[in-house]
């Protein structure tokens, strides 16, 4: 990674970290986050400085990513200053200490509380903003925050209305008193360390790609194949029907093969119910799983070659296995 010889300066990436700069100067802030390309988006721990992926620095990395990952985040100016004006709400929380605050940990909570690998959401609670996929205000205070403040810096937001009648409109109003406090005044810390600098990163892009490939393993299409294809069979593999005793020469009469999608959609109303009642998992992760899985049975063309009943039992032993994976650790994947 280091001796890709690529810089943020001369690219699109430049335009954006200057549209970042006026939309703080634009609210009186004078603070200017430095950017530098990293392996990831991300920001270092209390440290105020923004992380953007390599991979945005050049359209053949970018096509990379697409290839290896399937999209490459912020490879788009709208999508990029989304994340741009997120990361800056964690640089800003750094940069003057914000979250040492009392007030601060009484409305967004512990800034030392624990990051976990993984989290659960509310989707319908009103009391998070929505920036970014995910529900990602729900992770963490400090994610909290800076989601907050990325609705509230981002232009014709009009958060007053979108948010009236919302308990993140509160959020939303401490922000705006907050940086209209700090209007002028310099950060307390100036300085910071890039931290996985892509630069000084002596790591192969292979390596890079199989790991990060394996941590996000469940947002691939494949990542159910092995299971399903223990279940189920592709209909170009299903046996050819026996001949009659007597007359090789004429087949047997065999019914059509029955497809896995179809099935699934007969009963995925009463396998729903029966899911999120017995295993207690919210009816919106159930329901995802089995569109996820429906729409993977389609794309393979698998067949039954079991009787119905058997197949469902063994679909529905599948499912559940998934979701109490998924009630205890957030992922699907056991670990």
């Amino acid at each position: 990674m280091c001796e890709l010889s690529i810089s943020i300066q001369g690219t699109w990436l430049e335009g954006c970290v200057e549209e970042l700069y006026k939309e703080l100067a634009s609210k009186g802030l004078i603070f200017k986050p430095k950017c530098y390309l990293a392996d990831e988006w991300l920001t270092p721990d209390k440290e105020p400085i923004i992380g953007i992926p390599f991979y945005l620095a050049h359209p053949t990395l970018t096509k990379l990513e697409m290839k290896m990952m399937l999209e490459a985040e912020g490879d788009s100016k709208d999508w990029c200053m989304k994340l741009l004006r997120h990361e800056c709400g964690h640089a800003i929380n750094y940069a003057y200490k914000l979250y040492t605050k009392r007030k601060w940990q009484n409305i967004f909570g512990k800034f030392s509380e624990e990051y976990e690998d993984v989290y659960r959401f509310r989707p319908y609670s009103r009391a998070f903003v929505r920036h970014l996929e995910d529900y990602y205000a729900q992770y963490h205070p400090d994610e909290d925050f800076s989601e907050t403040f990325a609705v509230w810096l981002t232009p014709d937001s009009h958060w007053e209305e979108k948010y009236k009648d919302w308990p993140a409109l509160d959020k939303l109003k401490y922000i705006d008193q907050l940086m209209s406090e700090l209007s002028g005044k310099e950060p307390l810390i100036k300085t910071a360390k890039p931290y996985w600098e892509a630069c000084k990163l002596k790591r192969k892009l292979g390596y890079h790609y199989n790991k990060k490939q394996d941590f996000q393993a469940e947002d691939f299409p494949h990542f159910h194949d092995t299971n399903l294809l223990r279940i189920f069979t592709p209909r170009s593999q299903d046996p050819k029907p026996q001949r009659s005793p007597g007359d090789p020469a004429t087949p047997r009469p065999s019914e059509p093969a029955l497809k896995a999608a179809p099935l699934l959609r007969k009963h995925r109303k009463i396998m729903l119910n029966t899911l999120s009642r017995w295993t207690g998992e919210k009816k919106y992760v159930t329901n995802d799983l089995l569109t996820t899985l429906i729409s993977r049975c389609q794309e393979l063309d698998l067949v039954c070659i079991d009787e119905e009943a058997v197949t469902l039992m063994k679909m529905t032993t599948y499912i559940t296995t998934l979701l109490m994976n998924y009630m205890y650790t957030g992922k699907f994947r056991g670990e």
